[in-house]
């Protein structure tokens, strides 16, 4: 994914008027968020991630405390074509590759992906709607239409954000996906604030927006950035302020500058959203799920022992592995593994360790050389659980 992979710039937002702790201890899911999918029973959630979010780091992360994820973008024609949305990003792949069949036995292993949202994104409303029915047929509980995707190839198509410049096109993606889905699959939508900063494209946000309640849909997902600034410069929380002072009685989800687990409760506070998405933050930190609920029980906000980055790590490569196979987890792997070194007390040393990697067993030198021994990991970690 070309983007930037650390905050550069922070997003604009006022500051607190109480510590983290206390708006933590007094979050709570909105109840109707529960009652759309039941199971979303906190107000975060992992966002779909190019090249990152797959079903590996799914699992991974509702195994640290993650509610609810959604699925890397799924192409409408790769869909329909039978490529990868039909194999590699069905959601009970994995249990049924890793685990004993059993549905409970499965859930009790973490490898239950659900609930989940499978992500669409196309040009042409018809194939947007067949792919949409062909997801709720392979037991996704939720649909999410991707109007908010600012890579150069996908706009060059008129994909994801692009629609932002097109809203009728948009709302006739909308109405065409909403009526092939079934009633009881909530439809949802992730946009950006707008195209750029211009009037013209304010208007069409606000267009395309308002139609989503109109046609339907459960909730929105704002990135508080423009199509154009892509991940660049700040986000606007201000923007996701005012949206739902103007409309408190709609479902807003909100999305941009999430980095560590503090910032999720700062944008519940500053903005009034009533769930916040968690991208880039989660890359090689599933941990800020489980620090998430320890701040809404009470609890400090633990940061992972070095048992728990190993475990982590070995249980990622092997879903990856799993899922994958070895060749190609090798090499996402490697990525992870420099994303998992900011937590290491040598990060920067360990972050080099991961970059030369070229092989599966350099990968698992690193992990033994930096991380420990495997039994007395594997001990740690009961030990932390307990």
């Amino acid at each position: 994914m070309s983007v930037e992979m650390e905050p550069v710039e922070r997003a604009e937002r006022p500051p607190l008027s109480r510590p983290v702790a206390e708006i933590a201890r007094e979050t709570a899911i909105d109840p109707r968020i529960t009652e759309i999918v039941p199971g979303f029973d906190a107000p975060f959630f992992q966002a779909g991630l190019a090249g990152y979010s797959d079903g590996a780091m799914r699992l991974i992360a509702r195994r640290h405390g993650c509610p609810f994820c959604v699925t890397e973008a799924l192409l409408d024609r790769t869909l329909l074509s039978g490529g990868k949305g039909r194999t590699k990003e069905d959601p009970d792949r994995l249990a049924e590759g890793c685990g004993t069949g059993d549905p409970a036995e499965n859930r009790a292993a973490g490898l239950d992906d659900h609930p989940i949202a499978g992500q669409i994104m196309g040009t042409d409303p018809d194939e947007m709607a067949r792919a949409a029915s062909l997801l709720a047929e392979m037991n996704y509980e939720v649909i999410d239409v991707n109007f908010a995707c600012p890579v150069k190839k996908v706009k060059r198509r008129n994909r994801g954000g692009h629609f932002l410049t097109a809203p009728d096109e948009a709302i006739e993606i909308l109405r065409a996906v909403r009526d092939a889905v079934p009633d009881r699959i909530p439809v949802t939508v992730k946009l950006r604030r707008a195209w750029d900063d211009t009037e013209e494209m304010a208007a069409n946000f606000e267009r395309i927006f308002n139609a989503c309640y109109e046609i339907g849909c459960a909730w929105t997902t704002v990135h508080c950035r423009t199509v154009v600034q892509k991940y660049n410069g700040p986000g606007r929380w201000p923007f996701l302020a005012d949206l739902v002072r103007r409309y408190p009685d709609r479902l807003i989800f909100g999305s941009g500058d999430i980095w560590q687990v503090e910032d999720i409760f700062a944008m519940l506070e500053t903005t009034g959203v009533q769930a916040v998405s968690v991208a880039r933050g989660c890359i090689g930190n599933p941990w800020i799920f489980r620090q998430a609920r320890q701040l809404m029980a009470g609890r400090p906000a633990l940061p992972p022992t070095l048992a728990e980055q190993r475990q982590a790590l070995l249980e990622h490569f092997e879903l990856c592995t799993a899922l994958h196979g070895e060749q190609s987890a090798s090499r996402m792997m490697r990525k992870f593994g420099i994303k998992f070194s900011g937590h290491h007390p040598a990060a920067e040393r360990v972050r080099q360790q991961f970059i030369r990697c070229r092989s599966i067993s350099e990968w698992r030198a690193v992990l033994d050389a930096q991380y420990g021994d495997v039994d007395d990991a594997a001990e740690a970690a009961e030990e932390s659980a307990a």
